[in-house]
């Protein structure tokens, strides 16, 4: 039988620097093994060896279904996703890891349709191929969260700007408001990139002209448009996430190094330096300089690595989560290349393409193994080592043999509530922290009406939870989890509705909660 190869593509029997060398040579067709690659891997290794999700997708499972525009923390956009992912499969064990490798595929693809503008077709697919090697593509992204749902709108904002600014047409500034606002959906924080956007367009002659045109402003009022509920609901929340990011900026500074955050960001790039040695674009090369033109290497190093300075510069005095700068490495392919393409050859394109693939497999692999073993060898509790399915069906069984109707809100130590509700066919809603202005779905009514069930670690009832018990009974459950260590406690306490303790802990909570 005939060696198969894409259509489009000459024969190249199984000789595979041929196949791969045929590969390069049509650029779509590698670019769409890349992301199969990493929707493969990304997907099937972690749903093998986690047996819960990580701590932000528990919640924003939870908080999902609970369809609000934001929360205390973030807006809502990737709750949304997951929420809608679970609808679809009605599992809680791999769509999440989908979800997470479709938008890092998304965001391969949007860096590459900007890169072919600006530096051309090959550049723009070993940019591409130097993503895999970064750490913020890779390791963290079976948890799902709003630093890694920002991704693909970081690159399609800086993509569609560099297309509306270069006078493409109207649809683009269209687009680019329509973008910019969905952007705020998935992080308050893609304000940063859109305020280096606005410096850009106003400094740079070609586009500021634009602004004589009414696209750019009809584009901005899509995007006012589309932010506009999100703006009133902060203002609605009490600008609750932004006391949230200050809160969590003060965490950092008195628990972690003031260089800290630079210094995950600098071990966040060490495997990127690394592909570029491996390939040879850090070699010297005589070759004949192909130089990139002022104004692209401008719009790079501006929208490509201004945000990331700029927030390791403010980790300095503010903190900063080590996570929080995952979107801003989006372009660094594309910087590198911009730089070092004059360098780049058949073979460095070659070896660019192993390396890609060897980081997908490789790290993937060794993330399954590393999570396993810590799990059922080493007996070290993390997250996804926490049996959630059998927490779940533990809390409907306590529940219903205690109080009638449905489970329809848990609470107590919030990290294993969340865990409590996520499986329950009830679909239960999460009291976070037994505080109504984090859950602002819970209302006295539906506490008095429905109860709750309460659920914390261990089996000592902490104090903050005495007042809601009263003489209700605790039953304490002991639930395996690892080959190794020894079972964890977990215990379960129903609250009834109209128990006689509600309408004193209700008045207290809600004094509290204000």
């Amino acid at each position: 039988m005939d060696n198969w190869v894409p259509a489009g593509l000459p024969a190249a029997g199984v000789d595979s620097p041929s196949l791969l060398s045929s590969l390069i040579r049509h650029p779509l067709y590698l670019l769409a093994i890349l992301c199969l690659m990493q929707i493969l891997c990304w997907t099937v290794m972690p749903a093998l060896v986690n047996v819960s999700p990580p701590n932000d997708v528990v919640e924003g499972f939870m908080w999902g279904r609970e369809w609000v525009l934001l929360t205390y923390k973030h807006p809502q956009l990737p709750a949304w996703l997951l929420e809608t992912s679970h609808l679809l499969t009605g599992s809680f064990r791999w769509p999440q890891y989908f979800v997470a490798q479709l938008m890092i595929s998304a965001t391969f693809v949007l860096v590459y349709l900007l890169a072919r503008d600006l530096i051309g077709q090959k550049r723009a697919l070993a940019a591409v191929l130097l993503m895999p090697s970064l750490y913020f593509f890779g390791w963290p992204t079976p948890q799902f969260n709003h630093d890694y749902a920002q991704m693909p709108f970081w690159a399609a904002i800086c993509w569609l700007l560099w297309r509306a600014g270069r006078g493409s047409g109207p649809g683009w500034w269209l687009a680019l408001g329509l973008v910019s606002g969905l952007g705020l959906y998935a992080k308050f924080s893609t304000a940063l990139l859109l305020l280096f956007g606005a410096i850009w367009l106003l400094s740079d002659p070609r586009a500021r002209s634009r602004l004589a045109t009414p696209w750019p402003w009809l584009g901005l009022v899509v995007f006012v448009a589309v932010a506009a509920p999100l703006a009133v609901e902060l203002t609605r929340a009490d600008f609750l996430p932004l006391t949230y990011a200050a809160w969590r900026d003060q965490w950092v500074l008195a628990h972690r190094s003031r260089f800290y955050y630079i210094g995950v960001q600098m071990a966040g790039l060490c495997g990127f330096v690394l592909v570029l040695a491996i390939s040879g674009l850090l070699r010297r090369s005589a070759a004949p300089q192909e130089p990139v033109g002022r104004g692209i290497l401008v719009y790079l190093l501006w929208m490509g690595l201004g945000p990331a300075l700029l927030v390791m510069v403010a980790s300095l005095f503010t903190g900063a989560g080590e996570a929080w700068g995952a979107p801003m490495y989006n372009l660094a392919g594309v910087v590198a290349l911009a730089l070092l393409g004059h360098r780049l050859g058949t073979v460095e394109m070659q070896k660019l393409a192993i390396c890609a693939f060897a980081c997908i497999i490789g790290i993937s692999g060794a993330y399954a193994g590393i999570r396993w073993t810590k799990c059922n060898l080493r007996g070290r509790m993390d997250a996804v080592c926490w049996p959630a399915r059998q927490i779940s069906d533990e809390a409907e069984a306590v529940w219903h043999a205690a109080a009638p109707g449905r489970l329809d809100i848990v609470g107590g130590h919030t990290l294993i509530a969340l865990l409590a509700g996520l499986n329950a066919y009830d679909k239960p809603s999460i009291f976070t922290d037994l505080n109504m202005r984090y859950a602002p779905w819970i209302t006295k009514e539906r506490l008095r009406d429905h109860g709750m069930l309460l659920v914390w670690p261990g089996r000592d009832v902490p104090p903050y939870l005495q007042a809601w018990l009263g003489s209700v009974p605790v039953k304490t459950v002991l639930f395996d989890w690892s080959l190794r260590a020894a079972p964890v406690a977990v215990s379960f306490a129903a609250i009834p509705p109209g128990a006689p303790q509600l309408p004193n802990a209700i008045d207290s909570l809600a004094r509290t909660s204000n």
